[in-house]
């Protein structure tokens, strides 16, 4: 039955629109939710603050760390797709029930990633509004949910290419400050950054934990594989394009950001808006409006990203007999997963107006929600790496560096993720861990009966 028109009883359809996204469109999925945007708006002074001058660094090891998971998932991309990405990956070449473990911990971090991203997007907004108030900051929360839920829910180009001109509005303005950052202080290529001055083995560690956390994301073009024109070429090259660009992107401002703090004077780890404090230092106040709405753009792309993902995982898993057969419908005119788009950002609006309404501060409630998110997507990078050489040996493709890069990649992943748990980390960051192991219990016990 042909899946661009035929429609099930009920108005439901019997699948999404086939071959209607290009590689812009695809590629846009995986930037928009990596939010290349939030890395030096939120987390450069962070890995700043562990890893110092070494931080442009920790960035270069990331990246080379996820470009050996971006392989092994490139090894399922090349040969099949759908709108189950990673979830499916692992359900077919494994075990059902792995697979279905792969897809609720997979749904909880495009979750958890749809919840905090608007929390972000609140606190630039407020600040531009001059309205900070709980009810200013959820009536954003609101906003913003609400609006991807539209966009999400109408038709996947739209969104698709709203995530590319959104994402390239915001890059471009964070270029464009940093051209400006370069030429008045240059790059100093000989001095502390370059020879590492200070910098330890144990700063290095601690700050690619938080390194990592820029490029979470970075696959979920793989849920897009039922809708993609010339899938098994198109996302391959998407998901590869995104990492490597990003880590670019992320390696250049982390030198930039440094060696303009430096001149400047400041602290970059004492900082709540770095590229506004770059802004101003290098003369350049006219940026700092442009930037904090261009950080807008991307958190609310990021919004939309999260949403399209976790509502593909949803409908694959319901198609897939694992959950209830409801959130498998298509809409019958727009051909999205309407039912699971809609719970998907049901439960991403609650989460964040839940913790505002419990008292917690914005940016607090955007990092227990980020971090809850970043469980979910180490533990399927490392599942979807030590399942990549049992799907090449089904194929009879099997070779031995495909296990050494799986192998490798597993390994870096473990990093990050014993590193969230030790040295045990203040409170309530220590009990984030265990929130999302009750999380995966209690789908498990739903999954596996």
């Amino acid at each position: 039955m042909n899946a661009t028109s035929a429609a099930a009883p009920g108005g439901l359809r019997t699948g999404l629109r086939k071959e209607c996204l290009g590689f812009a469109e695809v590629v846009a999925q995986s930037v928009a939710n990596i939010a290349p945007t939030a890395t030096p708006t939120l987390l450069i002074p962070l890995v700043f603050a562990s890893a110092g001058n070494g931080t442009w660094l920790v960035y270069v090891i990331a990246t080379m760390g996820l470009l050996l998971v971006s392989a092994n998932i490139n090894g399922f991309a090349r040969r099949s797709a759908s709108a189950g990405s990673l979830y499916s990956y692992v359900h077919d070449s494994t075990h059902p029930k792995l697979g279905a473990l792969t897809g609720w911990a997979l749904f909880l971090a495009y979750l958890f990633t749809a919840a905090a991203v608007p929390l972000a997007f609140a606190s630039y907004a407020s600040l531009l509004l001059g309205a900070s108030s709980l009810a200013a900051q959820m009536a954003l929360v609101c906003a913003v949910t609400l609006l991807s839920f539209a966009m999400a829910y109408k038709d996947v180009r739209l969104s698709t290419k709203s995530l590319l001109a959104l994402e390239s509005v915001s890059v471009t303005l964070i270029v464009l400050l940093a051209t400006v950052v370069v030429a008045r202080h240059g790059w100093n290529l000989r001095g502390p950054q370059f020879s590492l001055d200070g910098v330890t083995g144990e700063g290095v560690r601690l700050g690619l934990v938080l390194a990592v956390f820029s490029y979470v994301g970075f696959e979920s073009a793989t849920a897009l594989g039922g809708e993609a024109r010339d899938p098994l070429i198109t996302i391959p090259r998407s998901v590869t394009a995104s990492v490597a660009a990003a880590g670019i992107f992320f390696v250049l401002m982390s030198w930039i950001e440094v060696e303009g703090f430096r001149a400047s004077g400041l602290a970059l780890d004492k900082t709540s808006a770095p590229l506004v404090s770059l802004a101003e230092t290098t003369h350049a106040p006219f940026f700092a409006a442009p930037i904090s709405v261009g950080a807008c753009f991307a958190f609310f792309a990021c919004c939309l990203a999260s949403i399209n993902a976790g509502a593909r995982v949803l409908y694959a898993m319901a198609r897939g007999g694992q959950i209830h057969q409801g959130l498998g419908g298509a809409h019958a005119r727009n051909a999205t997963p309407h039912v699971a788009v809609a719970v998907t950002s049901a439960l991403a609006l609650l989460l964040p107006s839940g913790l505002l309404l419990a008292g917690a501060a914005i940016l607090d409630a955007y990092a227990y929600l980020g971090t809850i998110a970043t469980f979910g997507f180490l533990a399927v990078y490392i599942v979807v790496s030590l399942a990549a050489p049992f799907h090449l040996k089904r194929a009879g493709e099997l070779k031995g560096r495909d296990v050494a890069v799986a192998i490798g990649s597993a390994l870096f992943m473990v990093v990050p993720l014993v590193g969230s748990v030790y040295p045990v980390p203040a409170a309530p960051y220590d009990r984030l861990p265990y929130v999302f192991a009750a999380l995966m219990a209690a789908g498990g016990v739903f999954l596996l009966r």
